[in-house]
This record gives C-alpha cells, sequence and structure tokens, in this order.
C-alpha cells in the first residue's frame, strides 16, 4: 500500500476513535440555549400528507427466529408489498413512541436521542402508491411526495453503481442524515454515533423484514452526488448515508 493511501486511511480512522473528553468543556448550541433543531423537516403548509395504515405488528416469527433467519438478499421477485407492510416497516425503524420537549423517544436508539436522520423511500410496487419517491414523516406516520419522474429506476441504479438488484425491489428506504440535529448537542463529536446510529436503523429494518418475510440488503456503495441529487436534497446539510431495498423473495434465497 503506497503512503499516499495509508495516509488517507488513517485519517478514514479517526472517526471511529472516541474523543468523548472534549464535550464538556466544549460550548454547544444546546448548552448556549439555541433552539432544539426540528424532529423532522418541515414541509409546506397546504402538502398533501398520504396517510398510512395504524403500524401493527405484523411478525410471523420470534426475535429469537428472525435473527437465525436473518442474511441479506439480492434477489427479489416482481410482486408489490402492501401498504401495511410498508407501514410495520417504516414504523419499526423510526417510529415515535414518545416526543418530549427537546427529544423524540423512538423504535431505534439514538445518541442522545437526537434521531437525526430522514427515511427516503423509492416506491416501485407497493400496492395504492404510484411509483415515486416519497418522504416519511414520523410524527405524523404519513408520506409526502418527494419526486416522480418515469426514469427513477434507472438512475437509482446508475446512482448505486450499476447494482441492478437494487432496482428490482419493490421498495428502497433511503436514509439521509442532517447531521446538526446530532452537532446541536454534540458538536464534533457527533459524526461517529451518526453513523452508529444508522446501523441500529438498518438492522431494524433486517429484523422487521424477516419478521413478516421479506428480503432486504444494507447497500453503502453509492455515487453521494448522484444519490443526493436522485433523493433531491441539498448534500451539505442533508445527505445519504445508507440505503436498503426491500421486497418479497423467491423460496430458499441466499
Amino acid at each position: 500500500m503506497d503512503e499516499y493511501s495509508m495516509d488517507e486511511i488513517k485519517r478514514g480512522r479517526m472517526i471511529l476513535k472516541s474523543d468523548w473528553e472534549i464535550v464538556d468543556n466544549f460550548k454547544s448550541d444546546q448548552k448556549k440555549g439555541v433552539l432544539v433543531p426540528p424532529f423532522e423537516k418541515p414541509y409546506p403548509e397546504n402538502a398533501s400528507l398520504i396517510s398510512l395504515p395504524v403500524a401493527k405488528d405484523l411478525s410471523e416469527k420470534s426475535v429469537g427466529k428472525a435473527i437465525v433467519d436473518r442474511m441479506s438478499r439480492r434477489k427479489f421477485t416482481d410482486e408489490p408489498i402492501t401498504l401495511e407492510e410498508l407501514s410495520f416497516l417504516l414504523w419499526a425503524t423510526q417510529g415515535v413512541k414518545r416526543v418530549g420537549k427537546v427529544a423524540t423517544l423512538r423504535t431505534v436508539p439514538s445518541a442522545g436521542a437526537r434521531h437525526p436522520f430522514e427515511t427516503y423511500l423509492y416506491v416501485r410496487k407497493v400496492e395504492g402508491l404510484n411509483e415515486a419517491i416519497y418522504r416519511y414523516l414520523p410524527l405524523e406516520h404519513a408520506l409526502i411526495l418527494q419526486k416522480a419522474d418515469r426514469y427513477l429506476r434507472e438512475q437509482l441504479i446508475r446512482a448505486t453503481l450499476d447494482q441492478v438488484f437494487i432496482g428490482d425491489a419493490a421498495v428502497v428506504f433511503i436514509w439521509a442524515a442532517i447531521p446538526y440535529r446530532t452537532e446541536w448537542r454534540y458538536g464534533p463529536v457527533s459524526h461517529k454515533v451518526i453513523l452508529i446510529d444508522a446501523g441500529h436503523v438498518c438492522e431494524n429494518l433486517y429484523l422487521s423484514c424477516e419478521s413478516i418475510n421479506l428480503g432486504t440488503c444494507a447497500v453503502a456503495a453509492y455515487s453521494q452526488k448522484q444519490m443526493d441529487e436522485f433523493v433531491g436534497i441539498d448534500g451539505e446539510d442533508e445527505f445519504v448515508v445508507y440505503l436498503a431495498p426491500v421486497g418479497k423473495v423467491p423460496p430458499q434465497v441466499i
């Protein structure tokens, strides 16, 4: 490995290390009395929200069985998933249990309960929804249309470096980070815990998919610029960090 590559790797490793001692001496925006950032991105007052069915536990397997069976699935059938199934998966990954003054308690853990993610969905085959990109509103448990385009599937495949299987899914979960939600409290040590939080969210998706006989696969290989443009976000104060296609799988697929 050449010297330049090793230097880059060493710099990259720094995000994995803890420097928590500096937090006590760091004057965060929270300590300064700056108002807490919104728990979800605002949307226009006149926007039409798509209400989701009340999230019900659709699990057909125990937690233990779902853990044993869990694996990454990269082959999907062309069957649609139901709106009830989508509602359950959204609740399992970002569902709000309680709203407080400076935090929300959700179905996944998050450092300081900051929950820095927005969930976008590329919907290809979900009963009751047109093919489009939607944003999940966890406080309302509803969807809002983000973008419609006849070539979304092709754009997604290009943005994910020609991983065609992603475009074959019924729906693709796309998580974008808004770092300031965590930075407001933790400042310069925020970014490690944001990525840890992303792992919590995606594992909940894995287990909830497995519990209702759907498949998913975590994906971190994509073009940053193209994915941000695909979703329609600025790439600076909000940017894609993770995605996972979801769909029905053929029997005994590994």
